[in-house]
């Protein structure tokens, strides 16, 4: 099974994929390997509309619940434990099945992608020397090292042109070198079925979604979660809905309010998933309806099963 090419199932939020997933990976013998940022943290079950423990039961799942909230947790750490999981799966003679939403995640463990390290030191001195020389002199030094890099960062955007900066002085490589990859689309990695619904669909999917999630005690979940406190410093804190419920048990925000931020950000969230994985040409789309990916399972079986 080593070396056959990955099969995965991937859309937008709240388009389904989820249960979708586990009937696919049940009629394909597969096992799930979660392809989501937040699926990740212990703790954050409801908000993320996390697979319960009977379900996980039924279809091994994976990189699902392998953090706290507390701890940074970025890709270069799930492309490791993904990939170990996958290792893993095929070892035992079955094929995993990655499921999700997180375009990056998913690129992650398809392609040979590398991410950089972070060295905090270097990024102090170099923040220091762009506050004393200015963006503009810093932006000349990486242009000059890195012209391919430079073409595609602002000058103004201290940020990014630190962070190429800070990669060339760890590795010894220019930063564009890491990029090469990110353009490159290997039909021999993957086969993989995307979730098409229409747009007016989606939204109303969302709204129900968040209406379901308060239903199913959201609002105690991230209570427990401020009680530790978690919000305002780490990834998980961002998390959509997790911030506005938040806000709204602090005071900040009505419910109405924390609903309606909800839903915006949900939206905006499903907006750019789908505009990540269409520029993706090895991902073919089915269209699903009002019922979502669920009502198109025996397609995506079909399709996935060919490979």
């Amino acid at each position: 099974m080593a070396g056959a090419r990955l099969l995965a199932l991937v859309g937008p939020t709240a388009s389904g994929k989820t249960e979708a997933g586990i009937e696919v990976a049940h009629a394909l013998g597969c096992e799930i390997v979660s392809v989501d940022s937040m699926l990740v943290y212990r703790g954050m079950d409801v908000g993320t509309a996390k697979p319960s423990a009977a379900v996980r039961e039924r279809v091994a799942h994976h990189l699902v619940d392998v953090a706290e909230p507390e701890e940074p947790f970025g890709v270069a750490r799930y492309q490791t434990l993904g990939r170990e999981a996958i290792a893993d799966i095929e070892a035992r003679g079955h094929r995993p099945l990655l499921v999700g939403g997180s375009g990056l995640y998913f690129r992650a463990l398809v392609d040979d992608l590398e991410f950089p390290v972070t060295d905090p030191a270097a990024r102090r001195e170099l923040e220091a020397q762009a506050e004393a020389l200015g963006a503009e002199r810093l932006y000349e030094r990486l242009a000059s090292m890195d012209p391919i890099a430079a073409s595609k960062i602002e000058p103004a955007n201290v940020r990014r042109t630190v962070r190429a900066l800070e990669v060339a002085a760890i590795t010894g490589r220019p930063f564009s070198s890491f990029a090469e990859a990110w353009q490159r689309y290997p039909a021999d990695h993957v086969r993989a079925a995307g979730v098409d619904l229409p747009r007016d669909v989606l939204t109303r999917r969302i709204e129900a979604r968040v209406a379901a999630m308060l239903g199913d005690g959201l609002l105690d979940e991230v209570r427990a979660l401020l009680d530790r406190g978690l919000f305002g410093w780490v990834t998980s804190g961002q998390a959509i809905g997790y911030a506005e419920f938040a806000r709204h048990l602090t005071g900040e925000l009505s419910l109405e309010e924390a609903v309606a931020g909800t839903v915006r950000r949900t939206r905006a969230l499903a907006r750019r998933q789908l505009a990540w994985f269409r520029r993706d040409p090895r991902i073919r789309w089915l269209e699903a309806g009002e019922h979502g990916a669920g009502a198109i399972v025996d397609e995506l079986v079909e399709y996935l099963r060919d490979d």
